[in-house]
């Protein structure tokens, strides 16, 4: 019988002490050590036998590194084109992929829908729902050709002689914060069996060559939960964000050992299951009959993929002493920095007025080159202005008023010319080097916010 001890644990670096601290020596953070109750480590082989049947591993052989072929790999393409496109091409055999969001989001959504219409062999381990509720869950779904099998259990020891003796091409494990290994006495979800638990599923996804997908819980700051070596251990880890009284969900790629991490995947939440958005900009653009103050539709660009997104702005005067300020998928600090720069610079006083941002979708978007958009919808607002609805806009604003480049030009003004636009305004510097002569749409150049003021609101 193994001698337990109790270890004392990080939940953000994993780092152990024997006694409990305040502030962690190894990532500084502070509060964050947890007592948990483990046992002396066993073997690698040990490990393997438990599921392996008692075969033993064979030795490890070094290669030379010109001996090694490379673009051997086949990648296994899902019917999923927007989750392809995150894994940069299709899911990678021996991979071990971990996906990550809120609760509700639709995490097991998506990965049931993949387990059910890929045309592969698929086994779907849940430690949370029973057989009867994953059922009902894909009777939900479309139908698909897969060959889906489905087990209920928690120990790591006999999932992976399931899968050993199934030898699926995909592994599902929902989640792995309820796993537990019988190498680990500490409770399910705790920093050594999220990290013992992980590091199996890691070791049978390399000898195996069996692509193995993790869901994993995020705390409140948004983060995954568990040590932050989880992250470190797997090849790739997606986030699946969005808000839960939207409908539309974004697929983020944080890291991946395959391919960009520049890639964005987007899906509907329908009662049917996921559906893929092949082109957002039509449907984040609000059908609006007649042209409104405080509307501008910003061309952005998440990941590689252009799209258009419409700014909402609403500037009233302020009922309370103090003003409000309140931004719906924008960053508020950054909007903050905009309505000092249109105070000191242009002269439009905002300090007694409230301020209401909103971006059309309820999506989250970071691209500096909305600035131009949120400033000319504020702008819009407070005079009462309406813009015109075949305009759109693509620039970064300075502290000193003035508008700065920004990238993939080219791509952004391809697709407001797509989609009908007549008028696009965009930086003077990215002009230079760029035929704006093979655009379909007028491109108006711009240094400076006054002369936005002076071409629009004059």
């Amino acid at each position: 019988m193994a001698k337990s001890k109790t270890v004392f644990f990080c939940t953000q670096c994993g780092a152990s002490s024997p006694k409990w601290m305040g502030k962690c020596p190894q990532c500084g953070a502070w509060n964050t050590y947890q007592e948990e109750v483990v046992v002396r480590q066993t073997t690698p082989e040990e490990k393997r036998r438990s599921w392996s049947g008692g075969s033993p591993a064979a030795p490890a052989q070094a290669t030379p590194l010109p001996a090694i072929q490379g673009g051997r790999v086949q990648r296994l393409r899902t019917p999923d084109d927007e989750l392809n496109r995150v894994l940069g091409g299709g899911i990678v055999p021996g991979s071990l992929v971990l996906i990550g969001g809120q609760p509700g989001i639709g995490k097991s959504t998506l990965l049931l829908q993949v387990a059910v219409q890929i045309p592969a062999k698929v086994l779907y381990v849940s430690g949370e729902e029973s057989e009867e509720q994953i059922k009902m869950r894909a009777d939900r779904l479309p139908e698909g050709c897969a060959e889906c099998y489905v087990l209920t259990e928690t120990n790591t020891a006999k999932i992976l002689q399931q899968a050993n003796q199934l030898r699926p091409q995909l592994l599902i494990v929902d989640s792995i914060q309820t796993m537990s290994s019988p190498h680990v006495e500490s409770a399910p979800g705790g920093v050594s069996q999220v990290r013992e638990c992980a590091a199996e599923f890691l070791r049978f996804a390399k000898e195996t060559g069996v692509a193995v997908f993790l869901i994993g819980h995020i705390n409140k700051e948004g983060d995954i939960a568990g040590p932050k070596l989880l992250e470190h251990i797997v090849d790739c880890v997606l986030q699946f964000e969005g808000d839960r009284h939207y409908t539309y969900r974004l697929l983020r790629t944080l890291k991946n050992r395959f391919g960009s991490t520049d890639e964005l995947g987007i899906y509907e939440m329908r009662s049917d299951g996921l559906r893929q958005v092949s082109n957002p900009s039509e449907l984040l653009l609000s059908q609006r009959e007649e042209d409104l103050s405080g509307c501008a539709v910003a061309a952005t660009v998440e990941g590689l993929r252009p799209m258009l997104i419409e700014t909402q702005a609403l500037v009233s005067r302020a009922v309370y002493g103090t003003p409000q300020r309140s931004a719906t998928g924008f960053d508020m600090r950054r909007l903050q920095m905009l309505l000092a720069v249109l105070e000191k610079r242009c002269d439009y006083l905002f300090g007694a007025n409230d301020v209401f941002l909103n971006l059309a979708g309820g999506i989250r978007v970071e691209d500096p080159a909305l600035d131009l958009a949120v400033v000319a919808a504020l702008i819009s607002s407070l005079l009462d202005i309406s813009i015109p609805s075949n305009v759109c806009f693509a620039g970064e604003v300075g502290l000193s008023g003035e508008i700065r480049a920004v990238s993939r030009i080219e791509q952004r003004i391809a697709e407001a010319a797509r989609l009908g636009f007549r008028h696009m305004y965009i930086p003077r510097f990215n002009a230079k080097g760029l035929d704006l002569g093979k655009f379909s749409i007028t491109v108006h150049l711009l240094s400076k916010v006054d002369e936005l003021r002076e071409a629009l609101f004059t």
